[in-house]
């Protein structure tokens, strides 16, 4: 099954992997991540962002600022190596929450998200939401904030479950959410590589490349 899905990684730029995180492992990473909200006071609705992807703001929570994130996408590194045939280091990682009619517009990813990983971790009413990729490569990047995919684009449809991921080329494959999340609300975890010897290899880490080596 590895081998299909590389082949189809490589030859149309994403992957859909069925079941990919065990559904119990993503309840308990969502519900780790509120109880720990909670003892700093927080509400998620006090992460909410702005960007010129959405039509309106979501919470988000970046792996820089909530540890078991970061940790989690260190972790799935040897697992998504095996899957795109290449040495990888991570970058970074998000959380993202989508309420009832969200979108998110037809878009190019930045250098750090060579290789990327939508991970859908729940719906609140189990309505799957599909991402959506282009299978036409994009040698030069270029910025784009669309509602909707060219007809020539020819975007193909994942709908996914909780604990299913897409596995896509984020830098050079266009992809979005362009039609309206049926859910009251959706949570998802964004996961990120660069090739270690590829031509982003300085995006590492998110650009905080580790020191030759570390003493005490």
């Amino acid at each position: 099954m590895s081998e299909e899905i590389a082949a189809s990684y490589r030859s149309t730029g994403y992957a859909h992997l069925k079941s990919f995180v065990p559904r119990e492992v993503c309840t308990m990473l969502l519900a780790r991540m509120k109880t720990d909200l909670a003892r700093q006071g927080m509400q998620l609705s006090s992460l909410e962002q702005q960007g010129p992807l959405l039509r309106a703001g979501a919470p988000e929570l970046y792996g820089h600022h909530y540890p078991m994130f970061a940790s989690f996408l260190w972790g799935m590194t040897p697992a998504v190596e095996r899957l795109t045939g290449e040495a990888l280091l991570p970058t970074y990682a998000y959380f993202r929450l989508y309420r009832e009619g969200d979108i998110c517009r037809v878009h190019g990813d930045r250098p750090a998200c060579e290789h990327s990983l939508s991970l859908t971790l729940a719906y609140s009413d189990e309505m799957a939401w599909p991402l959506e990729v282009s299978p036409r490569r994009i040698e030069q990047p270029f910025a784009r904030a669309d509602e909707q995919f060219a007809v020539e684009e020819k975007a193909g449809s994942v709908a996914m479950q909780a604990g299913d991921a897409v596995l896509y080329q984020g830098v050079h494959h266009h992809h979005g959410r362009t039609t309206p999340n049926p859910n009251r609300w959706s949570a998802h975890l964004f996961l990120h590589w660069v090739g270690r010897d590829g031509p982003y290899a300085d995006q590492a880490f998110d650009g905080q490349l580790p020191p030759a080596q570390v003493s005490f």
